[in-house]
């Protein structure tokens, strides 16, 4: 393992490391996007300990989003961070000149970083997926990989994932298989392609498995715990960070689950940070469900959690 990769801090040349938060996107009522709540949540984010913010992410409800409100939410994003490199916008689409058009979007924009989910339209072969992350990597930003093979049908294994580092295409991996086996294996065959954690319920295990970063969901509720937990957990420090994982656990397995939109939108609601509804075709959790997440949510507080 490289030096470089052993430091899971946030830097202005590694803006994809540390605590990165897939912001959830405040709408209101009427399913409007509310971007004065969306700038004071990326304030609030940065200053309670986060170093960044994924916003057009799948917890931003991207696929919902017009192109206008698309592009103004990577603006207030970069606005209200007060430096662009804290920003990594997601950048994913059905078609690769559509992804390459909000990565040139980000740059324009000042971003550090986007975040790329491989062909989504269909289940692309490895061909088709060298070709679309090369594609967008030619705008210039530092391109992270996004593994989601439950949503998208499309595994990036280590394997493949070792090629896509070596076409010069990635710089790093959210890893959301939730196989944390992959880890080792990742390292072993792109040992300079930095990990970083892309579920929520993982976080202990890729961190002590040499993750230098966290793509994040709960931290939109609990930004100032969540930040305790990863720097504990990336430093080894079991005494604070095992607690505070078990305490948080029912929470951040949320995030791997299909309603997690709509799980820590209830959770920001519960703290006070505007989430929100969510847009069609997501529906409300049903009563039972949302009832459970409010009270560990309510557990959480009362636990001292924020």
């Amino acid at each position: 393992m490289t030096a470089t990769r052993a430091t899971p801090t946030w830097t202005t040349d590694r803006p994809w490391r540390g605590i990165m938060v897939a912001t959830a996107l405040p709408l209101r009522d009427d399913l409007s996007v509310d971007l004065d709540a969306y700038a004071e949540h990326v304030r609030r984010l940065i200053d309670d300990g986060c170093d960044g913010v994924v916003p057009n992410g799948s917890l931003g409800e991207y696929q919902t989003l017009t192109d206008d409100e698309r592009a103004r939410v990577v603006r207030t994003a970069v606005e209200a961070a007060g430096d662009g490199a804290r920003v990594m916008p997601g950048v994913a689409a059905y078609g690769s000149a559509e992804s390459r058009h909000w990565a040139e979007q980000a740059a324009e924009e000042g971003c550090g970083s986007v975040l790329l989910l491989p062909p989504n339209a269909y289940r692309a072969d490895e061909q088709a997926v060298r070709a679309h992350y090369a594609e967008v990597a030619r705008v210039g930003l530092p391109v992270v990989g996004y593994n989601n093979p439950v949503d998208t049908r499309v595994d990036l294994t280590p394997d493949l994932l070792a090629r896509l580092h070596g076409d010069g295409s990635i710089v790093a991996v959210k890893e959301f298989s939730g196989d944390v086996r992959r880890a080792y294996e990742i390292g072993e065959l792109a040992p300079d392609l930095d990990l970083l954690i892309g579920a929520d319920d993982v976080l202990l295990e890729l961190a002590l498995a040499g993750a230098v970063g966290w793509i994040a969901g709960y931290p939109n509720a609990f930004p100032a715990t969540c930040a305790e937990l990863y720097h504990a957990a990336v430093a080894g420090q079991l005494d604070t960070a095992v607690p505070l994982y078990k305490s948080l656990h029912p929470l951040l397995r949320w995030d791997s689950r299909t309603e997690f939109v709509q799980a820590i939108k209830v959770s920001m609601d519960v703290v006070g940070r505007r989430g929100g509804p969510t847009r069609p075709p997501r529906m409300p959790l049903p009563a039972a469900v949302g009832a459970a997440v409010r009270a560990a949510t309510e557990k959480a507080v009362a636990d001292g959690h924020h």
